[in-house]
């Protein structure tokens, strides 16, 4: 049944289509019976695999069952006794794969094709092995890591050396996997022998195509060095609160490309690793987690700094978001019109500190404004009045004649303060000496 060409391993696709029509006009109860097996020989592969996992995921029950029981209650729910479980799902894709392949290079001997027909199901074959001993590559990495980073709370207080190692890890994580993505790639186009021949001839002209390659690749090897840089040295960590480009937020995410930072409102900042590691930014928390928070006030010049004192330690003292440790109020500045006033308080970590500065402000200006409602900020001015250029007629002095009938002029009836209280002596002397208050007339 062979066909009377014989295709070799650089036979073009059109050949091997070829061949493949002919093999399908030729195909006898042999090959039936032969490709029947090679799907029973699949179908049973698929049997095992589902029987081999549900196994494994009943021992794995087990396990958690019996960690439940000798450890108690409280510690049944920690995530330990899931990791097995965990590891198993994610497993399960790649070896159902592994099975059929197997299963398929046991049984394809026992068939008789064309020689095309066989190069082409042996390079398929050899795809689908090399991006599944990649995917499992992956998934031992993966699997690693959650058992390093399983053993770390993130969510504690004194979380520093959590957010260390969950950094590192998840770093060295991102790197592995793109190198593992790379080579699992690069091995699978190897397989085709018109790339294997691009391959030497790159490999001849090695200085031009280096050249090229190198430019090529600079932004993916500038990250993935910094990625490594970043994963050894750690300037920031996971949860590291920073500002960058002007943005206040936390490190959400480091990938083996960009740094993810969460702002304070929940938007996210995108940053690239090169420009993590070349321009400079603030880490709040590089350190410890601790942090030192101020309040600033703009006060009158009256306001009673020492009783300020005096309430912040007693504001301090009731709030729960204090942890004890920092605990200050200074005049920093002057202005023209008010004095400006800083408290510094300490708490566990960032978001602590928001709280606690937001707290103090509130209490501390609604205590001015019952107490102190004068140390408010005020604008003061000065009102001065050139008496020089006002005009003051006596209410006695003959009024000049209309032309309506002689009426006196509007300004008669106005009744000046001047001669009301400081006026002339002659509207001041005829009142009192008829014994009843005056007024000029």
């Amino acid at each position: 049944m062979q066909d009377d060409t014989t295709p070799t391993n650089g036979s073009s696709p059109l050949d091997t289509l070829t061949s493949l029509g002919d093999a399908a006009g030729n195909i006898t109860m042999q090959n039936l019976i032969a490709f029947g097996v090679l799907i029973g020989a699949v179908a049973l592969a698929l049997v095992l695999h589902w029987g081999l996992f549900a196994a494994l995921g009943r021992a794995v029950k087990r396990g958690e069952e019996k960690h439940a029981r000798e450890e108690g209650e409280k510690d049944a729910g920690n995530g330990n006794g899931s990791l097995g479980r965990r590891i198993i799902q994610r497993a399960k894709g790649p070896a159902r794969i592994a099975f059929m392949i197997i299963a398929v290079e046991l049984t394809l001997p026992l068939i008789a094709m064309p020689e095309a027909v066989e190069v082409l199901i042996g390079r398929i074959i050899s795809l689908f092995f090399i991006g599944v001993v990649g995917w499992l590559a992956i998934l031992i990495v993966r699997a690693l890591t959650e058992i390093r980073l399983s053993r770390y709370d993130l969510d504690a207080e004194d979380n520093l050396e959590a957010r260390r190692i969950s950094t590192r890890m998840r770093v060295l994580r991102q790197m592995a996997t793109m190198l593992i993505v790379l080579i699992t790639v690069a091995a699978m186009l190897m397989t085709f022998p018109a790339v294997r021949s691009v391959g030497v001839s790159m490999f001849a002209s090695a200085g031009v195509a280096g050249i090229v390659v190198g430019f090529a690749a600079r932004p993916v090897l500038s990250n993935l060095l910094a990625g490594i840089q970043i994963a050894l040295t750690q300037p920031l960590r996971i949860g590291d609160a920073v500002i960058m480009e002007g943005e206040w937020g936390w490190i959400e995410e480091i990938t083996s490309t960009y740094v993810v930072v969460k702002i304070w409102d929940w938007r996210r900042l995108v940053v690239p690793l090169t420009q993590v590691i070349e321009k400079p930014f603030q880490n709040w928390t590089r350190e410890t987690s601790s942090i030192i928070g101020n309040v600033v006030w703009y006060l009158d010049y009256t306001a009673p700094v020492a009783k300020m004192r005096e309430k912040l330690k007693e504001f301090l003292d009731e709030s729960e978001l204090w942890d004890g440790n920092v605990q200050v109020l200074q005049v920093i500045d002057t202005t023209q019109d008010t004095v400006q006033l800083r408290a510094l308080m300490s708490a566990k970590n960032s978001p602590i500190a928001w709280d606690l500065r937001c707290e103090v402000r509130e209490k501390m200006i609604a205590w001015l404004q019952a107490e102190h409602p004068g140390a408010l900020p005020r604008t003061r001015g000065q009102l001065q009045i050139d008496q020089s250029e006002i005009t003051i007629e006596r209410a006695d002095a003959p009024a000049p004649a209309q032309q309506d009938g002689g009426q006196n002029n509007m300004s008669d009836k106005i009744d000046y303060p001047e001669e009301r209280d400081g006026g002339a002596e002659e509207a001041r002397e005829e009142p009192q000496a008829q014994g009843a208050p005056g007024k000029p007339r």
